[in-house]
């Protein structure tokens, strides 16, 4: 039998020691909710509507959703008194967090997620980074191009879980979706939670709730909000990516009928 050296030893520990920071990173769970089940909601936890939006939503895509379609989106947002931002967000078939390097999770604006839906739980990560203020709307505007808002970090980040390079290019810009944010307790729910409304230009809405817990309780955590989330109304058989083709759906049908014109 080999006998643990003192190098053996440590090196045993720091593996230890990279597992336990691992399991403890936490993962947002997300649940959906539709249209006709928001104003519940919003009476449930006496939120109230503010006039002006939190924040503002544009993505960037191909008019056949290319990226959408190999699990990718990229976003921009402009947020009223805070940081304006850009996120790529890679989403595929079946993401295996422990997979993602290590260096991602040192960064402020990494994050974890899960869509949960009565067809399954699917596993993104993201990386947020800042833009300055007003860059935004000169992309919006056309004044410069997408490619402006992503950076060098946003690309290695997703050719590092496996994303390919994205031909910013090609891209038109979709939305904006506006947003609202709230924090929210509720006695039969153990976990914090999140709530965000989105609005599309027709006026259309969509609700997603949300809790964040250590990665290790993730699998038990998702089963619990699940079971609570029926309470409230989330939407059953939510496919996959489609909150996003919703949010993104509306711009496309002006997109395309301004090409055929």
């Amino acid at each position: 039998m080999k006998h643990s050296t003192k190098s053996d030893t440590n090196k045993m520990t720091i593996g230890r020691d990279q597992t336990n920071r691992h399991l403890a990173a936490p993962i947002t769970i997300n649940a959906t909710i539709a249209d006709a089940q928001i104003d519940a909601v919003l009476s449930r936890y006496g939120l109230a509507l503010e006039r002006d939006a939190r924040y503002h939503s544009y993505f960037f895509d191909t008019t056949a959703l290319s990226l959408l379609n190999v699990g990718v989106i990229a976003r921009a947002r402009r947020i009223s008194g805070d940081d304006h931002d850009s996120t790529i967000k890679f989403q595929p078939m079946a993401l295996v967090p422990a997979e993602v390097p290590a260096r991602w999770r040192e960064y402020d604006g990494y994050q974890l997620e899960a869509d949960a839906s009565e067809a399954g739980v699917n596993k993104a990560a993201s990386l947020s980074m800042p833009v300055p203020k007003g860059l935004i709307k000169d992309v919006v505007s056309g004044e410069k191009g997408i490619a402006k808002l992503f950076s060098r970090e946003h690309q290695a980040f997703l050719s590092a879980v496996g994303g390919q390079p994205i031909d910013y290019g090609s891209l038109c810009v979709l939305g904006p979706v506006d947003g609202q944010r709230w924090t929210l307790a509720d006695p039969a729910c153990p976990w914090h939670m999140t709530a965000e409304l989105w609005q599309r230009a027709d006026r259309a809405r969509l609700m997603e709730l949300a809790i964040k817990v250590p990665l290790a309780q993730a699998e038990a955590a998702i089963a619990g909000f699940r079971a609570f989330i029926h309470m409230v109304g989330a939407e059953r058989n939510m496919k996959h990516h489609t909150k996003m083709r919703w949010a993104l759906g509306h711009d496309l049908t002006a997109v395309h009928r301004q090409a055929a014109a």
